[in-house]
């Protein structure tokens, strides 16, 4: 009888220790373990790596040149513009102009946070003046047209101090080239410590307004707190408390028609539109523009927005690493849910019919971790078939 009990506790302690070891097995992810795991979405196609700077634009010309652009946030930039040839990053429209100094900032790329191209095929440079989020001052906020044919600059906008204001930050824009002399663009300032507005602009004359300054459609939701990677995502310095995410106005597409202009925070889940009628007309008041908004609601917590000839509106979702399809009427498809898809950011629709996108870990950088630099290298340029054509408006 002692020797069967002994058995038993041999047996059980086999058993214990056998279970102890093989506790970390558990901590597996689900597909090692044949599980059923979360669903892919999309056939992403693999377009380029950025092994250096950190990446926020992407635009594609007509003939299928690609653009990109690295703002100065504190990685090292040789070039805020760039074109991808040959599997190389070139400096764009030279190397020269990508070099600022402090006394030539109107003269030279400071930091540039979009490129897009537009109708008719010509390479606009969004520049904001600032380095690291740092005040502008005049010369610095900048809208710069490139012709793609001779590669060479054909005309610079600068943004008087009411409207590119000291804490203005220019995030992304567009066209409507059938609008006055020469067309019309329409830029989000997506500031982190002022006003928020969508800023228009006359190609022609140059001349520029803001609209929508202060309205609750451009600015950050209040205690908006969103979750990336599972995590919440807060404003984390290395000294001092947590604090919201507060970024208005970001992403902006203009509808087929030309007639509504989408645009979104940063800082919010919502989706809303304007009349673009009442945004060229200066003679109607901020109310009356403001009268034009609507909210249409959620649509997931976005970066980028893009639009095609069918009236349908692309829409980034950096909590849940996808890209949606909102219809003329207004349902959602998804086109891309990938757990590489890490902060979706900018997106471009080609002729070829590809939705281009940068995705470059925007979340895990330092400012988000108490000083601790998460992203890992290389961030990613993707492409993904969705059988469309950009909107021309010209």
């Amino acid at each position: 009888m002692m020797r069967f009990f002994k058995l038993v506790a041999f047996g059980l302690i086999t058993i214990a220790l056998t279970l102890g070891t093989s506790a970390p097995a558990l901590s597996k992810q689900p597909s090692e373990l044949n599980l059923p795991a979360e669903q892919y979405l999309g056939e992403l196609e693999s377009v380029f790596r950025f092994r250096g700077a950190m990446p926020t634009g992407v635009t594609v010309s007509q003939q299928g040149r690609i653009f990109v652009n690295f703002p100065r946030w504190g990685d090292d930039v040789e070039s805020t513009v760039a074109e991808i040839a040959d599997g190389e990053l070139l400096p764009y429209p030279n190397a020269e102009i990508n070099r600022p100094e402090a006394d030539n900032s109107a003269d030279a790329l400071v930091s540039v946070q979009s490129v897009v191209v537009d109708p008719s095929d010509r390479l606009w440079i969004l520049d904001t003046g600032s380095i690291e989020f740092r005040p502008t001052s005049y010369g610095g906020p900048k809208l710069i047209g490139v012709d793609l044919e001779q590669n060479r600059i054909f005309k610079t906008i600068l943004f008087p101090q009411d409207v590119a204001l000291p804490t203005t930050y220019l995030n992304d824009i567009r066209f409507d080239l059938r609008r006055g002399e020469e067309g019309m663009a329409f830029i989000t300032d997506s500031s982190l410590s002022g006003p928020n507005a969508i800023i228009v602009v006359d190609l022609a004359s140059g001349r520029s307004w803001r609209r929508l300054n202060e309205h609750p459609s451009t600015e950050p939701e209040t205690d908006f707190l969103p979750i990336v990677e599972g995590k919440h995502l807060k404003n984390r310095p290395p000294q001092g408390e947590p604090s919201p995410i507060t970024i208005g106005a970001d992403g902006i597409a203009i509808g087929a028609e030309g007639k509504r202009l989408f645009y979104c925070p940063l800082s919010s889940r919502q989706l809303y539109s304007v009349s673009v009628d009442a945004l060229v007309d200066k003679s109607r008041t901020e109310k009356q523009v403001a009268e034009t908004v609507v909210n249409h609601g959620e649509k997931g917590a976005s970066d980028g927005l893009e639009s095609d000839a069918r009236n349908r509106v692309y829409i980034t979702d950096y909590e849940h690493n996808a890209i949606h399809r909102r219809r003329e009427h207004g349902q959602y498809e998804t086109l891309v849910h990938d757990p590489r898809v890490l902060w979706p950011d900018t997106l471009s629709l080609a002729q070829d019919g590809y939705l281009y996108f940068t995705a470059n870990q925007l979340h895990r950088q330092a400012s988000f971790h108490r000083g601790e630099d998460l992203r890992e290298k290389p961030y990613s340029l993707f492409r993904i078939q969705v059988d469309a054509t950009p909107a021309r408006l010209r």
